[in-house]
């Protein structure tokens, strides 16, 4: 007879470990970019309205999760009508948890490596084109990479080798709650710069003309694609927590709670971005390069610059971590509860596993850097980012939406039915059309865009 399954300890937990497998690099360098080119405020409310749209889809992820108590490798087994083959896509659990952390793990290393780097003064003193070369010259560099990357890779196993409450709930709702005091700290700081004003304005104030001259239509596929990257779901990271929490409460307030504090870290890792640029003079930009070489040239124009700088890398960080030990707790616990591994096995397996995987993405900025899959420029991360993200995220979506609503599969009353057990919000049950032909058909068309633009980037 089996053991019986470890719960979390408290229901912060579970809120705070969702909240943190959700919250991570989006948020902080996709999210005020995609604000600041589309019109501030107006793509603002833009995005939260895809947000509700695509919400549900949360809550179909912690319901499969509570009602089968085990990861989605198993539970679409345990929940399908006999017959049936839903389990045949269990696999999604761990092929793409597996691809998200072969690039999450080097990007992360890449954080902490900062955290040191700033904290010890490396970056200090040096002039624009300096912090730049500074971070062309860490990415020619594969032993940071190997270094950095395994340094995380141990930290997300040893947690997880801790077990539920213990090891992954407890650590990361530390992280998540000293992330949340940063992050009020650096707002605090940054919205009383010198010239913030202008900033903030840009940010927060609806600019039409903006949205217009963008183009209306691509802030809205931008907006939509960021709300579904967001919310973690699609390869059943938010599945296993479902598993390991209580029925004391409905899923639905549940998730609002999570998208809630995810949209939160959003906003407000804006109002720490725009100020910043703005008081002194710098444009925006989206991804690593606005983490690793604007920010870090702002910081050394600061007073006190090199504990703001050492504060917001470990912002990032804690960030970062809570999503690699969310996703590696999904990978462990795809191989506890289909292959029956003890957590110990497990856990040593999984090790191995993510730290070869992981080798390619931060050696093609060096040693593979002649290896270029999607065109002249891209790398082994931007390869492993699109797999991901434009396309086996879309197909667990749509796994999860079919599952929960067709008759053939566990079905749109069983799925209700879990999740209002508890107490709090009851799930609007005049949503079945909607997430039974709208959102299905609207997530194809942001698949099909995806391609859409990968082809025409190709084609330039």
């Amino acid at each position: 007879m089996s053991a019986p399954r470890e719960m979390l300890g408290s229901r912060l937990g579970f809120l705070l470990l969702s909240a943190g497998c959700a919250i991570g690099l989006g948020n902080v360098w996709r999210f005020p970019y995609i604000a600041g080119a589309y019109g501030g405020a107006a793509l603002v409310a833009i995005y939260l309205l895809c947000l509700l749209a695509v919400a549900p889809i949360l809550v179909m992820e912690l319901a499969v999760g509570r009602a089968a108590r085990c990861n989605m490798g198993l539970a679409l087994r345990v929940l399908e009508p006999k017959g049936t083959r839903w389990h045949s896509c269990g696999w999604f659990a761990l092929v793409g948890s597996y691809l998200l952390m072969m690039f999450y793990t080097t990007v992360t290393g890449w954080l902490l490596a900062y955290c040191w780097y700033m904290a010890s003064g490396k970056l200090t003193g040096l002039d624009p084109a300096g912090v730049g070369a500074f971070f062309g010259q860490m990415l020619a560099t594969p032993s940071v990479h190997v270094l950095s990357m395994s340094l995380v890779v141990c930290l997300g196993c040893l947690v997880c080798a801790l077990g539920v409450r213990r090891g992954v709930e407890r650590v990361v709702k530390l992280m998540m709650l000293g992330l949340l005091c940063i992050l009020v700290l650096l707002v605090l700081r940054a919205v009383t710069l010198p010239g913030a004003g202008e900033g903030i304005t840009f940010y927060l104030a609806p600019d039409v003309a903006r949205l217009r001259e963008a183009g209306l239509f691509t802030a809205i596929n931008e907006a939509i694609k960021q709300a579904f990257f967001t919310i973690s779901v699609g390869i059943g990271s938010m599945t296993i927590f479902g598993s390991y929490q209580s029925k004391d409460r409905s899923l639905t307030g549940e998730a609002a709670l999570i998208v809630g504090l995810d949209t939160f870290v959003a906003l407000m890792a804006g109002l720490i971005i725009f100020p910043a640029c703005f008081a002194f003079g710098v444009a925006p930009d989206a991804g690593p390069g606005l983490v690793f070489v604007t920010l870090p040239n702002i910081f050394n124009s600061m007073q006190g610059g090199q504990i703001w700088g050492t504060l917001f890398f470990v912002f990032m960080g804690f960030a970062a971590l809570s999503t690699v030990i969310a996703v590696f707790e999904n990978i462990i616990s795809y191989s506890v509860d289909v292959w029956g591994m003890p957590r110990s096995r497990a856990t040593l397996l999984h090790f191995v596993g993510l730290w070869i995987c992981s080798l390619p993405c931060g050696l093609g900025f060096n040693v593979l850097v002649d290896f270029q899959p999607l065109g002249p420029g891209t790398s082994v991360l931007d390869l492993e980012d699109f797999l991901i993200s434009n396309n086996l995220l879309f197909a667990g979506t749509l796994l999860f939406l079919f599952f929960c609503t067709r008759r053939s599969g566990w079905g749109w009353e069983n799925f209700l039915a879990e999740t209002n057990v508890g107490q709090g919000v009851r799930f609007p049950s005049w949503l079945r059309g909607y997430l039974t032909y709208v959102l299905p058909l609207l997530i194809l068309f942001i698949f099909l865009m995806g391609y859409a633009e990968r082809l025409g980037l190709l084609a330039l």
